[in-house]
């Protein structure tokens, strides 16, 4: 789920990190590690860390296929995280993200639950999330940690985190497979205690309190249902922020939030990958 106005907007409410174009030339020649935020902002800078994912084929016991696309670390085996993009589809912002995972140590599986190119417009995105069918969407996402489980670099270690649209598919992807940890940014988690009651995986989740649909109301829901259900190892995390406050390609960006957000989920996917 995403808000209606979706996971950022054209309006900008703060200062983007920038590169320069000594900073880009640098970069692409793989001479200079830049920030995550500034390589996200800049459109050649995504496009250029992205490209070094590699599509794999991920089939589901009935036959669907998805084309994700995977980066690796530099040392192996590695534990494996996958990320599950906002409602625009998988586009460079996200491979990017997958880009530094790899960095840090992860085999990153970006998928994408949509099939068709990323949108670029709040109208794309909306038909695009809502032909997503759910069913399917779920046995892709369990194949995908099978796929990794099973990967000859890996560890067997399986993360998930997702953003907006993709943050609720990570926590359904908790729900639906065996998993080690999960992250869910500003993602719908709507839940009752018996649909709560599958998730055995300790699980971080950032939220912001100016958001108006992924709101204190529905966060609190989901408390009270993760109680209901017994599940004790949580930690929620509320910031000062909107919707899509990570995201530094929108203008809801909220760059001291979104590098704590990244620092708390870096230190709880060690502990809990590692």
């Amino acid at each position: 789920m995403c808000t209606l106005d979706g996971c950022g907007s054209d309006e900008h409410l703060g200062p983007r990190p920038k590169a320069t174009d000594e900073d880009r030339r640098l970069f692409l020649k793989g001479a200079v590690a830049l920030p995550l935020a500034v390589v996200l902002a800049d459109p050649i800078l995504a496009h250029a860390a992205g490209s070094m994912l590699e599509p794999v084929t991920i089939t589901t016991p009935g036959g669907d296929k998805m084309v994700a696309e995977i980066a690796m670390p530099a040392t192996l085996p590695a534990p494996t995280v996958i990320l599950i993009h906002e409602w625009w589809g998988l586009n460079d912002q996200i491979r990017a993200v997958a880009a530094e995972y790899a960095k840090q140590g992860y085999i990153a599986l970006a998928v994408d639950l949509y099939g068709k190119p990323a949108a670029t417009t709040p109208d794309g995105a909306k038909a695009l999330m809502a032909a997503t069918d759910p069913v399917v969407a779920t046995q892709k996402l369990q194949a995908s940690v099978d796929f990794l489980k099973k990967h000859k670099d890996a560890t067997g270690k399986v993360g998930t985190v997702g953003w907006c649209f993709g943050g609720g598919w990570s926590l359904n992807t908790a729900l639906a497979a065996d998993v080690d940890a999960v992250v869910v940014y500003y993602g719908n988690v709507k839940k009752t205690p018996e649909q709560v009651a599958t998730l055995n995986a300790p699980l971080m989740g950032h939220f912001g309190t100016l958001d108006k649909s992924i709101n204190k109301d529905m966060v609190s829901g989901f408390e009270q249902s993760l109680k209901t259900a017994g599940k004790t190892d949580y930690q929620i995390y509320w910031y000062e922020a909107d919707h899509a406050f990570a995201n530094p390609t929108g203008g809801r960006y909220d760059a001291e939030d979104a590098m704590l957000a990244w620092d708390r989920t870096m230190g709880f996917f060690d502990k809990n990958l590692s």
